[in-house]
């Protein structure tokens, strides 16, 4: 089985798309309706983020019951081998499309590196 992102080129410098349930059922072979219950989620919705639960489908932690059930390719991987029993779990990186926030943030990130070394530079020369 192989699922359209990659666990193993995961690397904190860059930021990956989350899956949605859509990404989920095409990748995972199953149905819409098995991937809502598959998720760790409260069907009344008077908890919005459940603890972890490693025999779920653990969703990122969401602000409003109005924003959209989104998975970090990791956890749909574990779920997939650990809970699943998926033999053969490969998954590929795709970063997403570079827009002006994206960019924004990359340059705001690098001058913030830049201040942190020059800061660190300051302090070993006190």
């Amino acid at each position: 089985m192989s699922l359209p992102f990659s666990a193993f080129n995961l690397n904190s410098d860059h930021v990956y798309e989350l899956m949605d349930v859509e990404a989920i059922q095409k990748a995972l072979g199953r149905s819409r309706a098995s991937v809502y219950r598959y998720a760790n989620t409260d069907p009344n919705q008077s908890d919005l983020n459940l603890p972890y639960d490693p025999q779920k489908l653990n969703p990122e932690l969401r602000q409003s019951d109005r924003e959209p059930l989104l998975f970090h390719p990791t956890e749909v991987s574990r779920f997939a081998r650990d809970v699943l029993k998926m033999k053969q779990v490969t998954i590929q990186v795709q970063e997403p499309t570079q827009n002006e926030t994206n960019r924004l943030l990359r340059e705001i990130l690098q001058e913030l590196k830049t201040l942190n070394q020059a800061i660190g530079n300051l302090s070993n020369r006190a």
